[in-house]
């Protein structure tokens, strides 16, 4: 089943249109294919204070929409098992709406952790599983908020919300500099705190695949396929880094 796009997010930013994510995600694609000839004749960047600031404001919007995934569906009663979309225009559906925008456009200012790698000639971290995951994410959402802001979707937002605090707490304090290298032992779990939430994600879009739930069918095989391609490349990323390297 496919739904028609919701009247309430269709005309706000980036959303209206497949065009704008387009040209953004195009953008992209050029920035990974030509930054690195740019920098290849230049000195690394350093951006310390930049990233430092840049990673605790990525942590403080995190925050703050696991805060309103969790309160809103709290407040609604929302189940985990199936949670149709609130399409109304009431307060709780409006507010769950919006955090979905804000969700969707944290995948956008996101980009950035692949502008500031290539800045500071880190291309070994531009790994095809960074870009896969940074471009489509764009698209999953922009689809996700055009169409089903909220619902079965708020899982999704709510628990990615929670890992990126961890997430970007930990690059915050890695770009501090090499003293900060003894406290960030935890790298490994955070790693698979990644993957524990992937787990979770399939077995919540899975489930609905074989109940009767108003929430579409083809979203909920879409998260889980796309759940799946970011388990396999996750686990290999793992076990190169964990497993192998430590070999």
């Amino acid at each position: 089943v496919f739904c028609f796009s919701d009247p309430r997010t269709d005309p706000w930013p980036l959303v209206y249109s497949p065009l704008p994510v387009t040209l953004v995600f195009a953008s992209y694609l050029l920035v990974v294919a030509l930054g690195p000839l740019f920098m290849r004749q230049r000195r690394p960047l350093e951006l310390r204070g930049l990233l430092v600031a840049y990673n605790l404001t990525m942590m403080a919007l995190s925050s703050y929409m696991f805060y309103e995934f969790l309160v809103t569906s709290v407040l609604g009663n929302y189940s985990y098992l199936c949670q149709p979309v609130d399409y109304s225009w009431s307060e709780l559906g409006m507010r769950m709406a919006r955090v979905c925008w804000w969700f969707f456009f944290s995948k956008v200012i996101e980009l950035l952790d692949t502008v500031f790698f290539i800045l500071r000639k880190k291309q070994e971290q531009v790994t095809f599983l960074h870009v896969y995951h940074h471009g489509t994410m764009l698209f999953n959402w922009w689809s996700g908020v055009k169409y089903v802001p909220g619902g079965q979707a708020f899982f999704i937002g709510m628990l990615n919300s929670f890992v990126h605090i961890f997430m970007y707490g930990y690059y915050a304090l890695a770009s501090l500099g090499p003293r900060m290298h003894r406290y960030l032992w935890w790298k490994r779990y955070l790693t698979i705190m990644q993957l524990c939430q992937f787990v979770a994600i399939a077995a919540h879009s899975s489930y609905n695949l074989f109940t009767e739930c108003p929430f579409p069918d083809g979203f909920n095989a879409a998260v889980f396929l796309y759940i799946l391609s970011l388990m396999a490349l996750f686990l290999h990323f793992y076990y190169r880094t964990y497993v192998r390297g430590k070999q």
